[in-house]
């Protein structure tokens, strides 16, 4: 029950799919605060909440070390219970760990969700929409970058330690996010090359922090991409702290701070020149909005008992992103090596709606 944890809350005793009946931190302050904000029950056992309440999901928004170390336990002890799962990203810290937790939740034949909650907003559901409709065409390449305006005048050395002893810190807490956007839109990354460094004033500070994580890409589709993120080295440009591009045959998009804006410049056709640009603003500047959108989804997909490989955001979803994470970091301490993922598990369809 930390800051996500009380976002989650909050999402749950809101949204008209949901009742939130209890809360659990193994640090009972914040059960109980929790507890008393909302009105409900506070655990400091995951197992005593199990044994004294009627759930049917349960929302894991723990942190730990990387920001996914303390996920795999109580998952798996939900999982086990046969209850759907909800997991905050990364799916966890350690891969071995996010594949057990998505092979476990396939054998229970329970929902586990991730919230990768980048993609669950208007533009993303309209750029969608335009690749549908064939407006985009055969995919050339996208362009994403996502991370945090800053540079060396609000550097602080000061990190927990959490963060401050993981060279990869930034790129397995954050990543998640970018990959899962990018495999939205383009589908499965076959191959990976990356380069990581990070600026003089971190290396002066003997910082182990990799902060500029740039990654080469290439699609099952042929398509190329690429992504950039920093955690606060420099400041964005046009587009702001996240965009997204996606180019092809027929037309391009590209969306700007993930919910609040959304361009299409169709292509040139013979005889009719080039046609304006279609520009959506959604007027939404809260990028928390985006938040009680991805819950919502999760729920609405357990209540309509949907096969549970059709879920959105699904934990294979997420251990997809995971797994290109760890390529990345392959090719990174291999120089720049090219890296072709470790293979999902595999789909094996509704037997009952198959067509």
């Amino acid at each position: 029950m930390g800051m996500i944890g009380d976002v989650h809350a909050g999402c749950h005793q809101k949204d008209p799919l949901a009742e939130l009946v209890a809360v659990c931190d193994v640090v009972k302050e914040k059960a109980d605060k929790a507890a008393e904000k909302y009105g409900i029950k506070a655990y400091t056992s995951l197992r005593e909440m199990l044994s004294n309440e009627q759930l049917d999901v349960i929302d894991v928004t723990t942190g730990g070390y990387e920001n996914g170390s303390w996920h795999y336990e109580p998952a798996m002890e939900a999982l086990e219970a046969g209850k759907h799962v909800l997991v905050e990203k990364p799916l966890s810290n350690r891969i071995e760990e996010a594949r057990e937790m998505v092979e476990k939740a396939a054998r229970k034949k329970v929902y586990l969700g991730c919230n990768l909650n980048h993609y669950f907003t208007p533009p993303a559901e309209r750029a969608m929409q335009y690749i549908q409709d064939g407006q985009i065409g055969e995919q050339v390449y996208c362009l994403h970058k996502m991370g945090f305006n800053g540079g060396e005048y609000l550097f602080s050395p000061n990190m927990g330690d959490r963060a401050r002893k993981f060279q990869y810190f930034h790129t397995k807490a954050f990543l998640t996010h970018p990959f899962s956007v990018m495999r939205h839109f383009c589908g499965d990354i076959t191959h990976v090359q990356a380069f990581f460094d990070k600026p003089g004033f971190r290396k002066s500070a003997r910082q182990l922090l990799l902060s500029i994580n740039s990654i080469h890409v290439r699609f099952a589709s042929g398509g190329i991409g690429y992504l950039i993120s920093h955690r606060g080295d420099a400041m964005y440009g046009l587009g702001g702290w996240w965009s997204f591009e996606l180019a092809g045959t027929k037309g391009t998009l590209c969306i700007e701070n993930a919910i609040e804006k959304l361009t299409y410049w169709g292509a040139p056709k013979k005889g009719t020149g080039t046609p304006a640009p279609e520009v959506m603003n959604t007027g939404i500047k809260d990028f928390g909005e985006t938040m009680p959108r991805r819950i919502h989804a999760f729920l609405e997909d357990v209540q309509s008992g949907m096969h549970p490989e059709n879920i959105r955001a699904s934990g294979r979803d997420a251990l997809a992103a995971l797994e290109y994470t760890f390529a990345a970091m392959e090719s990174c301490e291999e120089g720049g090596a090219l890296v072709r993922p470790n293979p999902l598990p595999p789909v094996h369809g509704d037997p009952i709606n198959m067509k």
